[in-house]
């Protein structure tokens, strides 16, 4: 049978007025007259004012379908606080004026850098920027690190099937990026013996119509015999073997330098400020660097991603930032649990998005504890407070008993990029010709890039008739890291370079020689926070009480500038402000 698309077309945008309609009534209901709906270009345009976020984002809920291609524009302005300006980068030259590369990508956090890196493997200029000093400084680098199975995916969404394809590639992807993954596996635990027939079938359902093979049902006692501190009142766990661990932000940073080792280029602090847009086309993308001319841009920028879209003229979804905070706990509290674990406590065993996180065992040995859920009207407001801690803690003592809010050593928040259909935007623009989002970003992303990337490229390498290299090379070498290895390798090492003797953070084992490797990488960053990220000093106990002084003392050496030039994480982040009288410097 053949069909008439406009005749399809048009009985589509008749239902979608009368769901319309529909929807205006509820909303009037809850909000009294102050939201209205709209049908604009596809897309369910929501206006009004609110003065409580949450009002805001429920509006957003109520007018969206889950995982639908008929998103939400929500333009409801929030009268109690202004709108959020974007940082831009004090940073203002033309390093980048009149730039023409083939494919720019606008993001530098999993998606972007595993979107450029495999872009590397084809003949095309590639561009990558990121408005912040380092990559992975916003969700993708303040996240868990779970690797996850994709057991509570929604069957026929983006997020499903990225998932099945993306948590087998992990092995061989960290072999060749030199990133340490686990396969920790994960218990989603029941206190109630009650839900066990139908938690069963649940499990029996993913496997026989999901795809998801190794969920299974596992007791509390047998639990018990792997994991002795989980709580005696865990009856039962929804057990999902594939489930990993891996370290979010060094995994960006491997993707990113194995794209520059293979021809792509990496601009940090740049930041677009606006797009020239004609004839359904991007013309020109303006930054605070100077004005680049690409041939197809990515979307990739994060909590950003609408924003980026609306300079595009291609807005057609929103997104509602959601902050997430973890606390990492000593490395002697590793020893106590080895995988992950989260506790059930919904009404349903299905749950649509965390409210609470779990209990993960990173990969280096700490344990990790969150994160929970909250919406927010700021993008970019990373700031922890002692409530979402004290909220994540009270959940998980139900999963282990023995944790403590004394075993914190740091804490973390970030903010991931939902869309109110709760699902990833992975598409050709709908109105401008010449961008490719790859928005809605969130949970379970950080699993799914390396599939996402591999279409994303696939797509632009098709629209270029772009050929693949011959000489892409996908494998990127870490430096040495002493703290793994035994006294033979460091003693083989520190003989090819005394550097490696000289141990700067007692905490990590961290030597002069992995700092100076750090500040060689492809992606060089040449802070406190950068250095850290790459080779881990100041990540433990005391936080870099003891050896920041020294690493920032390495980093002015290296440069050779003065201390007072060495930033934390930015240019807004100087650690030494100038000399006492009569002295030196002092960090």
């Amino acid at each position: 049978m053949r069909y008439n698309i406009g005749k399809l077309y048009i009985v589509y945008m008749k239902v979608l007025g009368m769901n319309i309609k529909s929807l205006n009534r509820k909303l009037n209901k809850k909000f009294v007259g102050r939201v209205t709906a709209r049908l604009s270009d596809g897309c369910i345009v929501l206006t009004g004012e609110l003065d409580d976020w949450n009002d805001v984002v429920d509006a957003g809920m109520t007018a969206a379908t889950p995982h639908s291609s008929t998103h939400v524009v929500n333009d409801i302005v929030f009268t109690a606080a202004p709108e959020e300006k974007m940082h831009v980068p004090a940073l203002s030259d033309n390093a980048l004026e009149g730039d023409r590369p083939d494919v720019l990508v606008i993001g530098g956090g999993i998606s972007g850098c595993s979107v450029a890196r495999e872009l590397a493997r084809y003949k095309l200029n590639v561009l990558l920027i990121e408005k912040e000093a380092d990559l992975a400084l916003g969700a993708s680098g303040r996240n868990d690190g779970e690797v996850h199975p994709g057991v509570d995916l929604s069957k026929g969404s983006l997020k499903h099937k990225y998932i099945r394809r993306a948590n087998h590639m992990y092995e061989d992807l960290c072999r060749e990026l030199d990133v340490p993954f686990k396969r920790t596996g994960q218990y989603a635990c029941f206190t109630h013996k009650s839900w066990l027939p139908f938690v069963s079938l649940y499990a029996k359902w993913r496997r026989d119509h999901d795809g998801i093979e190794d969920t299974c049902i596992v007791m509390g006692d047998e639990i018990r015999k792997k994991e002795p501190s989980i709580s005696a009142d865990v009856a039962f766990a929804l057990s999902n073997p594939s489930s990993g661990s891996v370290s979010p932000y060094n995994l960006v940073i491997a993707y990113a330098e194995n794209a520059v080792q293979n021809g792509a280029r990496v601009s940090l602090n740049t930041a677009v400020t606006g797009m020239d847009v004609s004839d359904g086309m991007i013309k020109a993308v303006h930054t605070n660097r100077g004005t680049i001319y690409p041939r197809e841009v990515i979307n990739c920028a994060g909590v950003y991603s609408d924003v980026v879209a609306q300079m595009a003229q291609d807005r057609f979804f929103s997104i509602h930032p959601r902050r997430g905070t973890n606390s990492i706990l000593d490395k002697k509290t590793g020893a106590s649990f080895h995988g992950i674990a989260s506790i059930v406590m919904s009404q349903s065993p299905v749950q649509t998005h965390t409210k609470g996180g779990g209990i993960l065992h990173t990969m280096h040995d700490n344990l990790l504890i969150g994160p929970d859920a909250v919406e927010t009207p700021e993008r970019e407001n990373t700031a922890t407070n002692a409530e979402s801690i004290a909220r994540v803690f009270t959940k998980q003592r139900i999963t282990m008993p023995t944790l403590t809010e004394k075993d914190i050593i740091t804490y973390f928040t970030g903010v991931r990029a939902p869309t109110y259909e709760e699902d990833f935007i992975i598409e050709p623009g709908r109105k401008t010709k010449n961008i490719y989002h790859v928005a809605g970003i969130q949970s379970p992303g950080l699993t799914t890039a390396p599939a996402v990337a591999q279409d994303v490229a696939e797509y632009v390498a098709k629209l270029f008739n772009a050929e693949k290299k011959a000489d892409f090379d996908p494998v990127r070498k870490a430096p040495p890291h002493l703290a793994g290895m035994n006294d033979a390798e460091r003693a083989e090492l520190i003989r090819q370079n005394p550097d490696y003797g000289v141990i700067v953070c007692r905490c990590e084992e961290v030597s002069r020689g992995e700092i100076l490797d750090a500040l060689r990488s492809p992606v060089c960053v040449p802070t406190l926070d950068g250095v850290k990220k790459r080779v881990r000093p100041g990540m433990g106990r005391c936080q870099g009480g003891f050896c920041s002084p020294l690493v920032t003392k390495i980093i002015a050496e290296y440069l050779g500038v003065p201390l007072t030039e060495v930033m934390k994480s930015s240019d807004r982040s100087p650690i030494v402000f100038g000399s006492k009288k009569g002295g030196s410097d002092n960090a």
